[in-house]
C-alpha cells in the first residue's frame, strides 16, 4: 500500500503553450478497464469543480461531475465578480499568489471576452490609511510581477480634474488609477461546464453525492438526484471540489474501505458580503477605498443602473455554509466605509439587493479572516484509489488550479503530462470564439463591441439593450440561440421584459437551468430590473415546463 502523500501541485512560473484538446479517441489505448463507469468522479459544481471537468475532458479523461443544487449556487456566483491579482495581498507578502493570478487575467480575458473585460479602478488617496510612496511601490510591483499585454499600467491622477473624482468628497484630491478586469463569475461556471460536456464530460446538477467509498482498484459511488433516484457509480478516481463542503465529504461521504473518514485537514469558512444600491457614478471606473480597519472595499458599476459594494470578511458561525446571509452590521460596515468616500452618503434603506458568499479558505491559523491566503492547495491521496481534494483558491486562477488539479489526477492515474498534456492556456470558453463574426481578434474588449455591432446587423430587429445582453451571455452562442429568426415572433411569448420564451427554453435545454432563480440570478441578473410580479411571472412559466427541464 502506498504512503498516504499531502502534496501541493507544483505551479511553474512559465506559461504552457496553447494546444488544441487532445480528442478521446486518441486515449483508445489506454482506456481503464470497462468495470469502471468513469476515470474521474468530480463532486461539486462550482468554478473549480466545473474548470477541472473541462480540463479532464479536453485530456481524453472520461469525467461524470455532480453537482447537489445549481450550478455556482454558492460561492461561485457570490464573489465581487474580478478577475484580478489581489493588490491587497502584497501587503501580507503573497507574491507567488498575485503573480499566479496576474499571469491569468489576460489569460481569461482573451478565452471570453463576452463574458470579461478590462477595468479601471480609481484609488483615492488618503494619507491617514497608507503613505503615497507605499502606494506607488505597490502598484509597480502589480504592474511589473506579470507580462501585461491588454491592460494599461497605474498612473496618478488629479481627482479635481478627472471624472472620478466628481462623485467623492472634496477632501480627496489625489488618487491612482491601475488595472484588472470584471467577470460574470456565475456565466463563467456555466461556460466550463459546457465546454466539459462538449469534451464528453457527464454534469449531473441537483444530483448530491451520498456515499463514495474506496478500494485498492477505485471507488463506488451512490448519487441521489433531486427526484430521488440512486445511481451507483464506479469511478477510477475522486476529486473533491466540494468548496466549503470540502472537509465535511471528507469526513462525512468519503469513506475508506474499513469505513473510516478521510479528512485530513480543516477550513475556515468566511463569509463575504456585498450589498447593491442604485448607481453612484455616471463614468465606466471602478473604486478601491482603503477603511480603518486596514481592509479594502470595492465600488463598481453593476448592470448599468446599479452600483455593488464590498466585501466583508466575516468568521461563518453555524453548520450550514449554504444558509450564509448578510448581517445587518455587515450592511451597516458597507455603508459607512462608502460614505467616508462618497460625496452623497449611502443608508441601509438605499441598498436593493444583498448577497452573500462563503469563501473555502485553508486553516492557516491567522487570526485575522482578511489575513488568511487565497491561494490553493491540491492535496493527493493514493493510499488506496486515488483522492485529489481542492482547499482553498480565488475565481481569478481558477483555470490554473485547474490544470495543475488534471495533471496531478493524470499522475495519480498514470498518465504523464506528455501523455495528456495541458491544453487550457489559449483556449476559448464556449461562446468566445467571435472571429466567425469579427475576423482575428485585437482587445477583448475592442473584439466584444464589433461584436455587436456585427450582431445587430445580422439581426436588425433586436433593439441595441436585448442584442446587448444576448451578446453578453452568449457570446457566439447566439446564433445557437436565435437560429433563423426574423423578428420578435419568432422568439415566443414575451414573459418578462426583454424575455422571451425561446431564451428560457434554451437555458432549460443547454444550460441546465431549472428554476426562477437559475435564470434571473445565476445565469442572468435580470432579477434586479424586474419587479416581484414580474420574477414571479418567470416562475410560473418555468413551473409549466418543468417536464422540459428534466430532460438534461
Amino acid at each position: 500500500m502506498k504512503k498516504h502523500e499531502n502534496t501541493m501541485a507544483a505551479v511553474s512560473d512559465q506559461s504552457h503553450a496553447s494546444t488544441d484538446p487532445i480528442p478521446v479517441s486518441d486515449f483508445s489505448s489506454v482506456s481503464p478497464a470497462p468495470a469502471t463507469d468513469c476515470d474521474v468522479l468530480i463532486v461539486g459544481g462550482g468554478i473549480n469543480g466545473c474548470g477541472i471537468a473541462r480540463d479532464l475532458a479536453g485530456r481524453g479523461w472520461r469525467v461524470v461531475l455532480c453537482e447537489k443544487d445549481d450550478l455556482a449556487s454558492h460561492t461561485s456566483s457570490s464573489s465581487t465578480k474580478l478577475i484580478h491579482g489581489g493588490l491587497r495581498y502584497l501587503e501580507y507578502y503573497e507574491f507567488s499568489l498575485v503573480r499566479k493570478a496576474l499571469q491569468e487575467r489576460e489569460v481569461l480575458l482573451k478565452s471570453a471576452p463576452h463574458i470579461m473585460w478590462p477595468l479601471r479602478f480609481v484609488m483615492p488617496h488618503d494619507p491617514s490609511m497608507r503613505p503615497a510612496w507605499m502606494i506607488r511601490i505597490g502598484l509597480f510591483m502589480y504592474d511589473h510581477l506579470a507580462r501585461r499585454e491588454v491592460l494599461p499600467g497605474s498612473r496618478s491622477v488629479d481627482l479635481r480634474r478627472h471624472a472620478a473624482g466628481k462623485p467623492l468628497k472634496e477632501q480627496y484630491k489625489r488618487g491612482f488609477i491601475y488595472s484588472d478586469g470584471w467577470v460574470d463569475d456565475a456565466r463563467l461556471v456555466v461556460l466550463n461546464a459546457l465546454d466539459a460536456q462538449a469534451r464528453g464530460a457527464e454534469v449531473l446538477t441537483r444530483t448530491r453525492c451520498v456515499h463514495a467509498k474506496r478500494d485498492a482498484d477505485g471507488w463506488t459511488a451512490t448519487l441521489l438526484g433531486a427526484d430521488g433516484n440512486k445511481r451507483t457509480l464506479r469511478a477510477r478516481a475522486v476529486v473533491n471540489a466540494a468548496g466549503p463542503w470540502a472537509e465535511s465529504f471528507l469526513r462525512g461521504v468519503a469513506q475508506s474501505a474499513r469505513g473510516e473518514a478521510l479528512a485530513t485537514k480543516s477550513l475556515r469558512l468566511v463569509k463575504g458580503s456585498h450589498i447593491v444600491v442604485p448607481r453612484l457614478f455616471e463614468h465606466d471606473h471602478a473604486y478601491i477605498f482603503q477603511n480603518p480597519d486596514k481592509r479594502i472595499i470595492f465600488a463598481i458599476p453593476y448592470q448599468d443602473e446599479f452600483t455593488l459594494i464590498g466585501t466583508t470578511d466575516i468568521e461563518l458561525t453555524g453548520d450550514d455554509p449554504g444558509a450564509a446571509r448578510i448581517a445587518q452590521e455587515e450592511i451597516d460596515y458597507l455603508c459607512t466605509q462608502a460614505s467616508r468616500y462618497f460625496d452623497k452618503p449611502i443608508a441601509p434603506s438605499d441598498v436593493v439587493w444583498t448577497y452573500s458568499g462563503v469563501r473555502p479558505l485553508l486553516d492557516d491559523d491567522s487570526g485575522d479572516p482578511s489575513a488568511v491566503t487565497r491561494d490553493y492547495l491540491l492535496e493527493s491521496n493514493t493510499e488506496a484509489a486515488p483522492l485529489l481534494s481542492v482547499w482553498g483558491g480565488k475565481i481569478t486562477t481558477f483555470r490554473k488550479l485547474a490544470e495543475d488539479a488534471a495533471d496531478e489526477v493524470g499522475r495519480m492515474l498514470g498518465q504523464t503530462g506528455a501523455q495528456r498534456p495541458a491544453w487550457t492556456d489559449g483556449a476559448f470558453l464556449a461562446g468566445g470564439d467571435l472571429s466567425g463574426w469579427i475576423g482575428a481578434a485585437k482587445r477583448p474588449d475592442d473584439d466584444f463591441e464589433r461584436f455587436v455591432s456585427a450582431v445587430q446587423a445580422k439581426y436588425p430587429w433586436l433593439y441595441g439593450q436585448l442584442a446587448r445582453r444576448l451578446a453578453r451571455a452568449y457570446g457566439a452562442r447566439i446564433d445557437q440561440l436565435l437560429g433563423e429568426a426574423k423578428s420578435f415572433a419568432d422568439l415566443g411569448a414575451e414573459v418578462a421584459p426583454g424575455l422571451f420564451e425561446r431564451e428560457l427554453r434554451f437555458l432549460q435545454d443547454n444550460e441546465w437551468a431549472v428554476s426562477a432563480e437559475d435564470v434571473l440570478w445565476r445565469r442572468s441578473k435580470l432579477g434586479l430590473h424586474y419587479t416581484p410580479e414580474e420574477r414571479e411571472q418567470v416562475a410560473r412559466w418555468l413551473q409549466q415546463q418543468q417536464p422540459r427541464a428534466s430532460d438534461n
